[in-house]
Formats: C-alpha cells, structure tokens, sequence
C-alpha cells in the first residue's frame, strides 16, 4: 500500500510539474533576465533616450574622431545590454563613424514588457534610424541583435551593410534547440503558444531566414566554429538565403558571443565596411545619373 501510493504520489508530482512547464518555459523566452551596469559612459558619447515602438529606449550616442563616415548602430544579444558595446564604441569612433548604442526593449533600462526576438525590436530600431542624420548605416548584431538586424535590412532600404555575428536562423528553430533535454516535445509546442499568446507576436514571423530573401545589401556573417548554443547552421542557413553581397566567416574554437574576439576578425570586418560603403556610393551615383 505504502510503496502503491509513493508511486501515485511521485506520478502526480511530474504531471503537476509538466502542467507548470509551458508557463514557465514561455516566461523564460518572454523576460529575460534583466542586466544592468554601472560603467562610465565612454568618451565622445553622451546619455541619450530613444524613441521606440511605444517605448523608450535608453543609450548612447557617440560622435566620430576626424571626418564622418556615418553611423554604426550596435545591437546587443539577449540578456545583455549596451555596456557591452564599449569596445564596439572605441573601435568605430577612431574609424570615423559615429556609434549608436541602447538598449534592447525589455533590456538594462529600456521600456518593454517582453523580449520579441525582432518581432518589435526591428519597429523600435526603425524609429532609432528615423532620428539619425544622413548617411550610411551600418547595424552591427550580436546573436540577438544579429538577428533584428537583419530582420530590418530587409525592410529598411537606409541600411547600407549589416555585420551579424552569432544570428540565429528562425526563432522556432533555436528556442527548441536550447529547451532543457527533459522537456518531451508537446510540451514545447505548448510553451510556444503561451509565449505568442503573453507576447503578442507570432513565432513564425520571427524568422531572419525568410526576411533575408529581400536584403540585396552587403551581409557579413560571423559564427563561432564552435557555438554550442547557436549553432553555426544558423548562419550557414541564412548565408544560403541571402540574395546580394554575402561573405560567413567560420571562427575556429569560438563558442557563443567569442567570435568577435577572434584575432583577424575586426581587419575582415573593417574591410566588409569600406567595401560596403564604395558600393553603395556606385549604387547611388549610378541611380542620380539614371535619374
């Protein structure tokens, strides 16, 4: 009798656990844990508040050393913020180019009650766009960031060249890759559409893979060789994609958010760059002769 009702016991705990897991799963997606930073604001930047979506958006606005080449706006991953750009700032700034630097909505000290993976944050990094003055824009993504950026250079013809490191393919994809190994499938499916249900936003609309398709500028795509959490397939697939200028740079013994401290790296990102930037001067002589 004793050992029968253990057993039933036991039996109801794992189906009242399994029952919790979809609410919890989606939370986990949906707030992220929430970073912030007491770091000096960097040299030639200043404190400034963007408006988003709805909301606000909190960061910094650096200015270039020497003449202007335009603007890099820096994405960062998931569960950062815009600390993480310091040398991302330093190294732009002293190539020319001022630095747009906030954070993610739901993020450090920006408005947002969900993380949407691009579904908003494509519409929130727009209106940052809408606000900055003429000239090239460069959006540089780590991970997350990678992934709303190309979510909005496909939409946005003022985005000259994006350099996405870490992207993930599809949402769908990357969130069942990095649920925990004992949930059984039906219940991630659950998780699913609790999330789209609490966020507000449908999973298969966030999906860089399919928004690629419509880039035809210049993508530089980094990965990690070695990404364990991401891995470099998604990259790989949306490098397939891609319809324009492409180049995916395979980073040896790098994991997650490591391939941008790579040696080498930045001397290929710099020289994507200034090759993005020669392009899209042609292309705009090419279209005022044609006008």
């Amino acid at each position: 009798m004793w050992r029968t009702a253990t057993v039933l016991g036991a039996a109801v705990i794992v189906v009242g656990a399994l029952s919790l897991a979809p609410s919890i799963a989606a939370g986990g997606l949906l707030y992220p844990e929430r970073r912030t930073f007491a770091a000096a604001t960097p040299s030639r930047c200043t404190n400034k508040d963007f408006p988003g979506d709805g909301i606000t958006l909190r960061g910094w606005h650096c200015t270039a050393t020497g003449k202007r080449r335009g603007t890099v706006v820096y994405l960062h991953g998931i569960a950062d913020n815009r600390g993480s750009s310091a040398g991302v700032v330093d190294h732009f700034t002293r190539q020319g180019f001022d630095v747009v630097a906030y954070d993610s909505r739901r993020h450090g000290e920006s408005g947002g009650e969900a993380c949407t993976y691009g579904f908003l944050e494509k519409r929130d990094l727009r209106r940052v766009v809408d606000g900055l003055p003429r000239g090239p824009v460069v959006l540089v993504g780590t991970s997350l960031g990678a992934a709303v950026a190309l979510q909005e250079a496909a939409a946005d013809p003022r985005v000259t060249a994006v350099v996405a490191a870490e992207a993930f393919s599809d949402l769908r994809t990357v969130a069942s890759e990095r649920a925990p190994w004992f949930l059984p499938a039906p219940v991630i499916r659950k998780a699913f559409r609790v999330a789209e249900q609490r966020g507000g936003f449908l999973f298969d609309a966030v999906s860089p893979v399919q928004a690629v398709r419509a880039i035809r500028v210049p993508v530089l795509l980094i990965h990690g060789a070695d990404d364990h959490e991401t891995p470099p397939a998604h990259s790989q697939r949306i490098f397939t994609a891609l319809a324009g200028p492409r180049r995916l740079i395979l980073v040896p013994n790098a994991g997650h958010n490591h391939s941008l401290s790579a040696p080498g790296v930045w001397v290929d990102i710099d020289r994507w760059i200034q090759e993005s930037l020669e392009l899209g001067e042609k292309r705009f002589a090419m279209y005022r002769t044609v006008g």
